[in-house]
């Protein structure tokens, strides 16, 4: 007897010997035209839904994430600012400085609670947890020697102030300056993965219509009928549904655009010069606080000069090119208002710095802290200025980047479920109108 076949073979007969009849031939065909709708449908509902959980994330995660992360560098390098103010205001700290200095470091700890919490134990940005969760117990220790000593009259009170604003610089806000780039980049992922066209998903639904269209024109060669009513709703769905794909990407691309260009900029150039404008004046009051006893590192030693001077001017700098570029990028009267009334009063601060600056050189001491902490005509008022209007141009943009980002999310929305469903159905029509066919060979 002849050996036995196997099951694969058997098939590939019984395939071989139904395609060499009409009927067996329209059965295939109708397997085919079935099997590539239905993958347009659910390869369609996969791909969407990757896009749209990405572009909700860059609006409820991503984004409130990293402002987050550069709330939490403001609020340290605000809380280092406000202790050397309260320091150089006298032996007995304002209570308003002390009020200020307590949010900060509060405002602070919660931001590192929920950042922990929302992360989900991502490797750069829990390190960087860890190491600001460890060091600002140690950081605001050292502030209350300082002021206990300051208290008592004791000049160790400036060493101390010095010692914390050196963990400060170099330990605390580089930490939180990488956990805020860690977070941007993760922003920056979520909008690319957003972005993304759906590419497999529209190559199949160019190929579906392919092979529907030319499903058609052999059932009008073979009978001379124009319309096929099967085919042709398969045709209407899947045309819809491809359609749909490409028109709701381009409209969240679109607003993806917006949100980059019109929220996403001018939120990062927005913080880094409230970032600069915090250090600056952080520099600014430890130059009358060390009084010449910190220099640069130099190796002539004629060349060195007041360290937290030299640190001032290059904050400074940081400042007005960041405040330039957030008004470049400013694209309504809305967010141009704050940007140029900071830009005003920025402008302010460094001439009523440069005047301080010359009386403590000159010896007057006192006059000089009056520019820096006087309650009139001081830096300390422009630089609340200053402050105030960079918080108004951030919430602007935060707005601005909000609606933008959320109108793109709203465009994928419902499109997963709608192309599984149309896929579905065109499937269903290509089977009905391959059967119609069928049932003339009855």
């Amino acid at each position: 007897p002849p050996p036995g076949r196997g099951a694969w073979a058997v098939g590939r007969e019984r395939l071989r010997v139904a395609a060499t009849t009409e009927p067996g031939r329209l059965r295939i065909l109708g397997a085919v035209l079935a099997l590539l709708v239905v993958a347009f449908g659910a390869v369609t509902a996969l791909q969407v839904d990757d896009r749209a959980g990405a572009a909700d994330d860059v609006v409820h995660r991503s984004q409130p994430l990293s402002g987050k992360a550069a709330s939490l560098y403001r609020y340290l390098a605000d809380a280092d600012t406000t202790a050397a103010s309260g320091f150089l205001a006298g032996t007995l700290e304002p209570k308003k400085s002390r009020e200020r200095y307590d949010r900060d470091i509060a405002g602070a700890a919660r931001l590192l609670v929920e950042a922990a919490a929302d992360t989900e134990g991502s490797g750069a940005s829990a390190a960087e947890l860890a190491v600001l969760n460890e060091q600002l117990p140690r950081y605001t220790g050292l502030i209350e020697r300082a002021r206990a000593a300051n208290r008592q009259g004791l000049p160790l009170g400036g060493a101390y102030l010095r010692y914390a604003n050196q963990q400060m610089t170099t330990t605390l806000l580089p930490a939180a300056e990488r956990l805020y780039e860690a977070e941007t980049r993760r922003l920056h992922e979520d909008d690319s993965a957003a972005r993304a066209w759906p590419r497999v998903s529209i190559a199949l639904g160019l190929l579906a219509l392919a092979a529907l269209g030319w499903a058609q024109r052999r059932t009008y060669l073979r009978t001379h009928r124009v319309f096929n009513q099967g085919l042709l709703a398969a045709t209407a769905a899947t045309a819809v549904a491809l359609l749909w794909v490409v028109s709701a990407h381009a409209v969240a691309r679109s607003g993806l655009n917006d949100a980059q260009v019109h929220g996403q900029d001018s939120l990062q150039v927005l913080n880094t010069a409230r970032i600069g404008s915090l250090t600056a004046r952080a520099n600014e009051n430890l130059t009358l606080v060390a009084r010449g006893a910190v220099l640069t590192e130099d190796a002539d030693p004629r060349n060195r000069k007041d360290k937290y001077d030299t640190d001032y001017a290059a904050s400074m700098d940081t400042l007005t090119r960041s405040l330039a570029a957030a008004r470049d990028r400013a694209d309504d009267t809305a967010g141009r208002v704050p940007v140029d009334e900071a830009i005003a009063r920025t402008g302010e601060w460094q001439r009523r710095h440069k005047a301080a600056r010359a009386q403590d050189e000159a010896g007057d001491y006192e006059g000089a802290l009056g520019r820096i902490l006087g309650p009139k005509d001081s830096t300390d008022q422009a630089f609340d200025q200053v402050d105030t209007a960079l918080e108004r141009a951030l919430a602007h943009e935060e707005v601005e980047f909000t609606r933008a980002a959320s109108a793109a999310g709203d465009a994928l929305r419902g499109l997963p479920l709608g192309a599984a469903v149309l896929g579905v159905l065109g499937a269903a029509g290509a089977v009905l109108g391959v059967n119609r066919r069928l049932s003339e060979y009855r």
